[in-house]
């Protein structure tokens, strides 16, 4: 039986490509976006009530990674990306249906849009449901996982002078804590785990309008070379 499912919004998000976002949601606070609801979803009374709640579930699409043919084994980078586990032990973006789920803060509520923080979601992400958070029932004290039972390591993340003045310049217009997004971004260290990088190799990612360039100046150190405008 097939059943056909309809965006109930889009993410309007500081994550502008796939690379450097965080693997979970609340790794990096400082990640914001705003969930733009869609017709007839736009009304007030659809979210009614929601400003007593601190934090959401969003059921939304990997929409770009939906693909064809289901997979059954995927290679997570928890695991450094190079060992095979089963998908549905996973919360890789290659699923079944393309679901993903996030639990992210709800600042505010707005008829229309709700202004969210420590989301892990891809610029135009299609949202399929909302759900608010339920604490007494959504935190299980004896859960455990023996993937992933503690948050990855976090790296040392410096800056060159001019590259922290530059985000420094550039959080001020855009009214964003872009110097924390970065941090907290980068501390995660996005690139593969199997990557071995050189000091004179140089990685970026778009945060926002922005693209961000960075180096590994030596094993398990990350320094920031420049924050520039994006020009394309």
């Amino acid at each position: 039986m097939q059943h056909l499912v309809s965006p109930v919004g889009i993410v309007h998000s500081c994550f502008k490509e796939k690379f450097a976002i965080p693997r979970q949601p609340h790794l990096a606070p400082a990640a914001r976006g705003v969930l733009e609801l869609l017709p007839p979803f736009d009304q007030g009374d659809a979210v009614q009530g929601l400003e007593q709640v601190s934090h959401v579930w969003l059921l939304f699409l990997f929409h770009q990674a939906l693909e064809d043919k289901p997979r059954l084994k995927v290679r997570p980078p928890r695991l450094g990306g190079n060992q095979s586990v089963g998908v549905f032990s996973t919360r890789a973006t290659h699923r079944p249906n393309g679901i993903g789920q996030s639990v992210v803060r709800l600042e505010r509520v707005e008829p229309g849009r709700l202004h969210l923080s420590g989301i892990d979601l891809l610029d135009g992400t299609p949202v399929l449901d909302i759900k608010p958070y339920v604490p007494y029932a959504d935190s299980v004290a004896e859960a455990h996982n023996g993937m992933a039972d503690a948050p990855p390591p976090l790296i040392p993340v410096d800056w060159q002078d001019a590259a922290l003045q530059q985000a420094q310049q550039q959080a001020l217009r855009l009214g964003q804590p872009l110097v924390q997004l970065i941090e907290q971004c980068l501390a995660q260290d996005p690139r593969p785990a199997y990557q071995q990088p050189q000091p004179d190799r140089r990685y970026g990612a778009r945060f926002w309008d922005l693209d961000v360039h960075w180096h590994y100046p030596e094993p398990g150190r990350i320094r920031v070379l420049d924050v520039q405008t994006a020009t394309t």
